[in-house]
This record gives structure tokens, C-alpha cells and sequence, in this order.
């Protein structure tokens, strides 16, 4: 009785609480506190703290119609006219087939994102913000596939109760609609298959550059790239690395792409494509390098250890899995994209977004005995993890690779 007693004492509570909760609870009453608001926006000495805390709540309000002059900019093509040469108002109306009164908004608002900036004789250049975007096919293809994305998120409480019945994410991603990715059983359309892939190629090499900029591949000798798709991470290792024998595995359907992507590439006689299911089929054996790249979070955890476990068993010993994709931040770290990439995975199906720390755990579980994160220069494009196929126990890792 007297420990329910305790347990009911708000005190006694109060005093359980950690001495940092307790003073986080206080600043939160402080910092909604209308009265301290009102003392900051006024004193000179704090304003500037206001102002920048308004600015940054109006921008979480306003982003979805950033996101949607982002996109009207890309699909009425005004950054890549731009990047040709400045243009006026009138040339751009013509080219886009606007009026110039409502392109005149447009223009106005690009260029308050520094999307477009303001030059000479009133006509409009490329910004900081989107040099980038005119310069890379892939972004913008990005930007055009989210479109999909915004359908599924106009109720995003809907999409958290799984009350949207397969939303437009989960259609383009065909594979995220059936756990056993079984193209025969499920009808896949040819140009769903060839639509996705197109994708996934055109925007797979910013996380390409990330792994050849820190990985050193001279050491191996066959690499085995699971779920590679038409194989663009292939063909340039192909051209980076030129003394590996490459091997790609990925549906029926994807693996022809593939094959006739590296007969394109000039690839072909060292480049192979296997077809399968990695969550039904055992991978090829031979390869002492095998490549999970922006696969895992496209999985839900049972299915994701069944993948790695089949890598490990495919693996001689001494082989190595090089891992690649986003990853969520720890606790104490800053998050990067980790905000976007969880509504879009659970938009797209059954993935998650995994820190480093869970997939260690994971590797260890399929048997990997050494995991390492290997730094790179952009890691809100990808983060990299490589796991060691070795006997013993974890402490005793052998490396068989030279990170640079």
C-alpha cells in the first residue's frame, strides 16, 4: 500500500523525474508564455531571436507552397531557359505559355526562394538555389515525382492511420505493394517497371559519388550489386574500377533493363544480370564485394533481415556488404532529411527510415562480426556502413579493405 501511495504522490513523482526533464518542462511553460513573447519582439537585445523564431515557424506553415513553386518552375522548365541566357517576363510568358500577370507571381515568388534572381533590364537569372536544379536532370526529375508524393500527403493524418487504402506513392513503387516482390504473381506493367527504374537511375548518382569518393574498391575483385536496377552504380564503378567483374540481381523484368543498359554502356562483357528474388531466391555466389544501395529502408525489418542474411550466406568469408542509403540521426545528433524521408517511406509502403546504430544491430544479426560507418561528404544523400564476413568474435575484425 505504501508503494501505491508512492506512485500516486505527485511529489514523489516530481522527485523521480530527472532534473533535466524538470527543467525542460519549466523552459517549455516559459517559452509559450504570450507574455514572454512579447517581451522579446520588443527588447532590442532579444528581437532578433523573435523574429527569427516566427520566421522559421511560418516557413514549416508555408512550406507546402515553396514545394509547389519549386515544381511549377521545373515542369514549365523556367530554370533551364534561364540557364541558357537571362530572359524577360514577356520571353518567359511565351515560352511557358502563362500570362504574364500570372507569371509574374511565380517569378516573384522563385525569386523570394532564390530559385531565380533579378538582373538587368528586368530580366531574371538563374539563383543559388537553382543552379543546381537546372544543372542536374535527376533533381529535377526528383521534383516532378513528388507530385505523387503531395496527393498522399494532403491528409497526413489519414496516412498515419493507414486509412488511404494504397495511396499514389504505393502505386509508383510497385514492389513496395507485395513483401515477396513477385513481379509474375502480381502483373506488374512493363512501363511501371521501366517508369520506376528511369527514377531511381536518374537519381542514383548523387549517392553514387558519395560511395566512389570514400571507398576504396582496388582490393576487391567481384562485386555483386543486390537490387541494382538497370545498373547505373555498376556502369560507373565499371569505368571507375576497371579491373572488377560485375554482377547485378534484381527482378525479371529490372535485370533486362540492366543487361541492355551495360550492352549501351560498353559493360557488357564484364557486367552480368541475374534475375531473382532476393526474398526467395539465393543470390550468386563469387563475389567478395556485395552492394545494398538505397534498398534496405525500402523494406520492413523481417523482410530486410531476410535480405541480409541471404547476402551473408552468398559472402566467402573475408567477403564484405557495403551498405548505402539515408539513415535517421541518433538522439544527440542534428537530423538531416530524416523529417521527409519518414512520410515518404511510410507513403511509398512497408520501408523505414533506420539509424546506423539499428542496421548494426541487424548486420550482426544476419552474422556480419565487424560494421564500421565510413564518413562521406554529403551524408543527407546516403550514410555508408561496411560489414565484414569473418570468424571470430566481433572484437576480432580482419580488414580486407582500405577506406581512404
Amino acid at each position: 500500500m505504501r508503494q501505491l501511495d508512492l506512485a500516486l504522490n505527485p511529489l514523489h513523482q516530481e522527485r523521480k523525474t530527472p532534473l533535466r526533464d524538470r527543467v525542460r518542462a519549466l523552459t517549455d511553460r516559459w517559452m509559450t508564455s504570450a507574455k514572454l513573447y512579447r517581451w522579446t519582439s520588443t527588447n532590442a537585445l532579444t528581437r532578433w531571436i523573435a523574429r527569427r523564431r516566427t520566421r522559421q515557424v511560418f516557413d514549416l506553415m508555408a512550406g507546402f507552397v515553396y514545394s509547389q513553386v519549386l515544381l511549377a518552375c521545373v515542369r514549365l522548365r523556367l530554370l533551364e531557359l534561364v540557364a541558357q541566357r537571362p530572359r524577360s517576363l514577356a520571353e518567359l510568358a511565351q515560352a511557358s505559355n502563362v500570362s504574364a500577370a500570372g507569371l509574374q507571381r511565380l517569378l516573384s515568388a522563385a525569386v523570394a526562394l532564390r530559385l531565380l534572381e533579378l538582373r538587368g533590364e528586368g530580366r531574371f537569372g538563374l539563383g543559388a538555389l537553382g543552379a543546381p536544379i537546372a544543372g542536374h536532370g535527376g533533381i529535377r526529375a526528383m521534383i516532378e515525382h513528388h507530385a505523387v508524393l503531395y496527393q498522399d500527403m494532403q491528409d497526413p493524418v489519414a496516412l498515419l492511420r493507414d486509412q488511404l487504402d494504397k495511396g499514389e506513392m504505393s502505386h509508383y513503387w510497385p514492389y513496395a505493394l507485395d513483401p515477396a516482390r513477385d513481379a509474375g504473381r502480381q502483373g506488374w506493367q512493363a512501363e511501371k517497371i521501366a517508369r520506376y527504374s528511369d527514377l531511381m537511375s536518374s537519381s542514383q548518382p548523387f549517392v553514387v559519388d558519395e560511395i566512389l569518393s570514400v571507398y576504396e574498391f582496388s582490393e576487391h575483385r567481384k562485386v555483386l550489386d543486390v537490387g541494382g536496377g538497370q545498373g547505373t552504380f555498376l556502369s560507373r564503378l565499371a569505368r571507375h574500377a576497371p579491373h572488377l567483374e560485375l554482377m547485378l540481381f534484381d527482378l525479371p523484368q529490372v535485370a533486362a533493363l540492366a543487361r541492355n543498359n551495360f550492352a549501351r554502356q560498353g559493360v557488357g562483357a564484364r557486367a552480368t544480370a541475374h534475375e531473382g528474388s532476393f526474398l526467395r531466391d539465393a543470390l550468386p555466389a563469387g563475389a567478395d564485394l556485395i552492394t545494398l544501395i538505397r534498398v534496405a529502408h525500402d523494406h520492413p525489418d523481417a523482410d530486410l533481415k531476410v535480405v541480409l542474411r541471404r547476402i551473408h550466406e552468398a559472402l566467402p568469408v573475408g567477403g564484405t556488404l557495403l551498405l548505402a542509403e539515408p539513415m535517421a540521426q541518433e538522439a544527440d545528433f542534428a537530423p538531416q532529411g530524416d523529417a521527409y524521408f519518414h512520410f515518404y517511406l511510410l507513403a511509398m509502403g512497408n520501408g523505414r527510415l533506420r539509424t546506423a546504430s539499428e542496421l548494426t544491430d541487424m548486420l550482426e544479426g544476419a552474422g556480419f562480426t565487424c560494421v564500421e560507418r565510413v564518413p562521406n561528404p554529403m551524408p543527407l544523400h546516403t550514410e555508408i556502413l561496411i560489414a565484414r564476413k569473418s570468424k571470430g568474435l566481433p572484437g576480432n575484425c580482419v580488414k580486407n579493405v582500405t577506406i581512404t
